[in-house]
């Protein structure tokens, strides 16, 4: 539908364009402009409407059928340089020409400005032979101003709009390179959570699974005297067997794709002070600030404030002054996570932009949320995650 809209204007437009052309003519003829160097030929003016009506008619054709527009518009100034020749008339076929050349295949131009040359150059000899002086030359002009001028100058808009076009086409492949790089960034920080779910899923079910060897144990070896013990055995299962089951649920939610185990080093958000230690080698300057009391986490809370800190602090050693701050809050059934670097105005070490995606994928997956951004003078990463 869209398209089609688009074609009605287009074919208003064009039909509004011949018609102005047809008025003005008629008006130039009707002042007495009719041929170009003597306006007094003899010929009843009405005789030059015909041409002139049939080189308009030729502009609507100008965007659907270049061609045969072209070859209307050459019959009809054809026929008026028989009956002597008018200006608007050749005015209008010089539009007509310069469509052919914008609109029209890359070899129709081609030809048009050879023919224009050749008419030129044969007017020019004419015009020489006919007045015997070299002021013949003057006949020359005429297929050149309007002939040549208006292909080359359609041949100008052609390769401006050309480029444009390309330039267009090359924006939307990137726009769509873009694109793919953050869908792969994605489904790379995927992968890479889903390995972590195994380690995280694995050490529950490793606690299961000696708990129950445990319960079995304690039953066989003391009957009903262990009652006790084999309660609180089956009370730690219970406990290990509901948390992992309801991180799984929560990590699985996103993740889709089999990713092979591997054994990946606890990162814990308690353990943020290694993190700030490695900054520091690196040169960065880490001030560490904790609010609340530092309580136990659930396991994919844990790893996913820790990774957050993790990359903010990369994201300040490549894009910063030297200088970040950390602030890990414990509030009610919140953990509050705020990262800030001075922003350095220099060019920035590059990147792939997938640490923040990553970030808000962590985020997302627990149901918190993540801000990042410019914060007055200061990059500011503030996330909020259930505990």
């Amino acid at each position: 539908m869209a398209r089609l809209g688009l074609e009605r204007g287009t074919m208003r437009r064009d039909l509004a364009i011949a018609g102005v052309s047809f008025v003005g003519g008629l008006v130039m003829l009707a002042v007495g402009v009719t041929h170009p160097f003597d306006s007094t030929t003899g010929v009843p003016v009405a005789v030059f409407v015909a041409p002139l009506a049939l080189a308009s008619a030729a502009l609507v054709l100008r965007r659907i059928a270049t061609r045969t527009g072209l070859a209307i518009g050459t019959v009809a100034v054809a026929g008026d340089l028989i009956l002597g020749g008018s200006l608007p008339t050749l005015l209008v076929y010089s539009q007509v020409i310069y469509d052919a050349c914008v609109y029209g295949p890359a070899r129709l131009w081609r030809r048009i400005i050879a023919a224009g040359i050749v008419l030129t150059a044969v007017g020019a000899v004419a015009g020489i032979a006919l007045f015997s002086s070299w002021r013949g030359l003057a006949l020359g002009i005429v297929p050149a101003l309007g002939v040549v001028l208006p292909a080359v100058t359609g041949i100008s808009v052609r390769q401006y709009r050309d480029q444009a076009t390309a330039e267009r086409t090359r924006a939307e492949q990137t726009a769509r390179l873009v694109e793919l790089d953050r869908q792969q960034a994605v489904a790379a920080e995927r992968t890479r959570m889903a390995r972590e779910l195994h380690d995280v899923i694995a050490n529950h079910l490793s606690a299961v699974a000696i708990h129950a060897t445990a319960a079995i144990s304690i039953r066989e070896r003391s009957g009903d005297a262990g009652g006790g013990a084999v309660d609180q055995a089956l009370r730690v299962i219970r406990e290990n067997s509901v948390q992992g089951l309801a991180e799984m649920r929560q990590m699985i939610e996103l993740l889709r794709e089999e990713a092979n185990p591997d054994a990946l080093t606890r990162a814990r958000l308690s353990e943020v002070d290694r993190l700030v230690a490695r900054a520091r080698g690196a040169g960065l300057t880490v001030r560490l600030e904790t609010v609340g009391e530092p309580r136990s986490l659930p396991v994919s809370v844990d790893l996913a404030a820790y990774r957050i800190v993790q990359e903010s602090l990369t994201n300040a050693l490549k894009h910063g002054t030297g200088e970040a701050g950390i602030e890990v809050g414990y509030a009610a059934g919140m953990v509050l996570l705020t990262v800030e670097n001075p922003v350095n105005s220099a060019p920035a070490a590059p990147g792939a932009g997938a640490g923040l995606i990553g970030m808000r994928e962590r985020a997302a997956l627990l149901g918190g949320r993540l801000d990042a951004g410019v914060h007055g003078k200061l990059w500011r990463v503030h996330a909020e995650l259930p505990a």
